[in-house]
């Protein structure tokens, strides 16, 4: 892919009259209003070099001049890389000291997404299938809604918000693009509009760098807030198999030869090479193996096997005669939690000091999700206590749902045993006790027919094939010849 044409900001200039240059800029944008900024950090080095500019910048401000805040914010997925997480997380606690020291208004800021967005609670609580291309549930979830949220409450306090971003033209044709179509309609010298946010406008100091102007900065001039930067250039190198191809820290950037570096689970790309190559490259890494080989789980090629022939909703869709697949079976994510935990059991037990207690999945992420199992999915037998307990060998810290649930787990496994295995007709009586349960003490119970006439409904066929042929029949289509309940990869993913 060939390099977008630019102005190189080094040609026939040294890096100090570069830096000198940017920096004036800076000082002149951030006195020349009240407008807050919001500095985007990944960790990465775009990210950082530009933050170290605009650390610089503040810091040859006479301290009267610096009085209005610059936030930095870093977005945690809870699934990134953990080699990345830690190094993020100890660089915004550096951060934040260094800026108290210095007497500078850099507000350093991890944001995280709501417990009902995660990646964990999706899959494993809702049955959203991994992510792919035509289903990316993940990135809206995981990315945007955090930052986006951050910077419309900063937009809400003081109605508008300056963006500063790491975005370089050299990164893609794509981006270089979208870029200089954003350039045309500058309102203010070096700013922005941005499409997504109102009254927010984006300023990329270091837009027409390359990759190794970015490189010759950061190794020539010193991290003012006292991260090593030489070590941010290891963890790139050892994140490649040739030490070369730089990390990718967001979902827009494009990567080197396919490698990138983001969330530890993406199913988005073929393979996680980054973390192969650091796991090939530093035996020191090898206790990330159990997450790699969860990973590749994850992206198994046919996964319909592991997921209800009915979508969220209960109904059965088609995509000309075939079933379009929805969540995960109760089976199913039964299982990714148990392979979770053991995941992290293995990380605590084989990590380094500084990482060694991670968090894959977190107590509130287990909370959420055996609530949408009892409760939503009307899974009464209420098992993630007893898959924790079984795993970690330590007592789920959750409080007894019996009296919520409309049989004890005694009286289930009766059910149960004269469903004699038939799971359809089990799940449907199941879900219309709690149906039945959830009404019990209401004064008015409206609705409570059609709850109970969508869980029979939902449970009405005998199997899969039963399903597609009473949907065929009722289409008065012909039914193929073959796995006729194998939707075509050419549908959604989507479980809904």
């Amino acid at each position: 892919m060939s390099t977008p044409t630019r102005t190189a900001p080094f040609q026939g200039r040294k890096l100090a009259e570069v830096v000198s240059e940017l920096t004036d800029e800076i000082r002149e944008l951030y006195v020349a209003d009240e407008v807050p900024w919001v500095v985007g950090y990944s960790g990465g080095k775009d990210s950082t070099a530009i933050l170290q500019l605009v650390w610089l910048a503040l810091k040859g401000l006479p301290a009267a001049q610096r009085t209005k805040p610059v936030h930095v914010i870093s977005t945690d997925t809870l699934v990134e890389n953990p080699i990345v997480a830690s190094w993020v997380t100890q660089s915004l606690e550096t951060m934040s000291d260094a800026a108290t020291k210095q007497d500078l208004p850099i507000q350093p800021h991890r944001l995280t997404p709501v417990v009902k967005d995660t990646f964990w609670v999706n899959l494993i609580g809702r049955g959203y299938p991994a992510p792919r291309p035509k289903f990316r549930w993940c990135t809206e979830r995981l990315k945007i809604r955090p930052s986006n949220k951050f910077i419309r409450n900063v937009v809400k306090r003081h109605g508008e918000a300056i963006l500063v971003l790491g975005i370089r033209k050299a990164e893609s044709q794509a981006r270089a693009k979208a870029m200089a179509k954003h350039e045309k309609r500058r309102v203010r010298d070096r700013l922005s509009p941005n499409g997504n946010l109102p009254n927010s406008l984006v300023y990329s100091p270091v837009e027409d760098w390359t990759n190794d102007e970015v490189w010759m900065f950061l190794m020539q001039q010193a991290n003012p807030w006292g991260h090593n930067n030489k070590d941010l250039l290891t963890m790139y190198q050892g994140a490649s198999s040739d030490g070369e191809c730089p990390l990718v820290v967001d979902n827009t950037t494009p990567s080197c030869g396919d490698s990138r570096f983001g969330c530890w689970t993406c199913t988005l790309v073929e393979q996680d090479k980054s973390m192969s190559a650091m796991i090939s490259n530093d035996d020191e890494k090898l206790w990330m193996q159990p997450l790699l080989e969860l990973r590749n789980r994850l992206d198994v090629p046919d996964d319909k096997p592991l997921r209800d022939f009915r979508r969220m909703n209960g109904q059965v869709q088609l995509f000309g005669d075939r079933v379009i697949h929805g969540p995960y079976t109760q089976e199913a994510r039964a299982d990714w939690l148990k392979q979770l935990l053991e995941a992290q059991n293995h990380v605590r037990t084989n990590a380094p000091a500084h990482v060694q207690n991670i968090e894959l999945i977190t107590m509130e992420e287990l909370h959420e999700i055996r609530r949408i199992w009892v409760f939503d999915k009307h899974e009464v037998e209420d098992i993630l206590p007893g898959l924790y307990e079984g795993i970690t060998g330590e007592k789920f810290p959750g409080r007894p749902v019996d009296a919520h649930l409309a049989l004890e787990a005694d009286n289930m496994a009766i059910l149960k045993q004269v469903c004699d295995g038939d799971e359809l007709h089990y799940s449907t009586l199941r879900e219309l006790l709690a149906v039945e349960r959830n009404y019990r003490k209401m004064g008015r119970r409206a609705g409570l027919y059609d709850n109970l006439s969508k869980a029979i409904k939902k449970g009405y066929y005998k199997d899969a094939q039963d399903a597609l042929e009473f949907q065929l029949e009722n289409l008065g289509i012909e039914p193929s010849t073959g796995n006729s309940t194998d939707a075509s990869e050419k549908t959604t993913n989507a479980p809904a």
